[in-house]
């Protein structure tokens, strides 16, 4: 596990997208598995910035909410859209139907869209409990897309994208942890304090579904982002 640690979201955001660079130009990725949040903002504001061409590239997302048309401001399709997509159109851009009539068919043709683009390199950020995608604590690390119930701690963290806490959904489509791990490289990013406690979890604890970050252990090419207050309480 390879930890570069940052002096803040800006740097942070730099160094995740030399990385990015370096592998479509060096290792010809073409498939980008992406997240949504504050926590990759900077980095898809210098993907944004850059001269990168994105029109060969392929983007899947990690999750949507339940409930959310893709046309919703808060929807994560509009995220997406507005922080990357349109000014840097990809070939295909993924994220999962949050409208969908039927939640197995969802899933499944969600998992035949992984399986047919495999993810080179798949970007992430980590929940206060440590959840990665949605997957919250108690997901199985061989778990495949699905339709998840959100905690309350999560729904607590989103809030502030929404005018009341009443309008936050519940549950959301979310890659799972197994498709995480089938990427070829991970890059997960990580800011500040509230983070401190799921970082040390995931990187010093030991492998349990209590904390989902700690299911990258075991995964042989990993980045970790992350600035001072998130790394302070590593041991290391």
């Amino acid at each position: 596990m390879n930890i570069i640690a940052v002096k803040d979201q800006v740097e942070g955001g730099k160094k995740a997208f030399e990385l990015i660079r370096q592998g479509i130009e060096g290792n010809n990725a073409r498939v980008l598995g992406l997240a949504t949040g504050s926590t990759p903002v900077t980095l898809y504001e210098e993907m944004v910035k850059s001269d990168l061409d994105c029109s060969h590239l392929i983007a899947i997302n990690l999750d949507e909410y339940v409930g959310l048309k893709e046309t919703d401001s808060q929807s994560y399709r509009t995220f997406m859209n507005e922080h990357l997509f349109n000014a840097k159109p990809f070939k295909e851009s993924y994220v999962p139907d949050g409208m969908a009539a039927d939640a197995d068919a969802e899933c499944a043709r969600y998992d035949q869209i992984i399986a047919n683009n495999p993810i080179d390199i798949q970007v992430l950020g980590i929940g206060t409990n440590g959840h990665i995608g949605f997957n919250e604590p108690g997901a199985p690390f061989d778990s495949t897309t699905r339709k998840v119930d959100l905690v309350e701690s999560t729904i607590e963290s989103n809030k502030r994208f929404f005018e009341k806490k009443e309008d936050v959904p519940t549950q959301a489509y979310s890659m799972g942890i197994g498709s995480i791990l089938k990427a070829k490289e991970i890059i997960l990013i990580a800011y500040g304090e509230a983070k401190a406690d799921a970082l040390k979890g995931m990187i010093e604890g030991p492998k349990t579904e209590d904390c989902p970050a700690s299911a990258l252990q075991d995964h042989a090419n990993i980045y970790v982002i992350a600035d001072e207050a998130a790394l302070s309480k590593l041991s290391k």
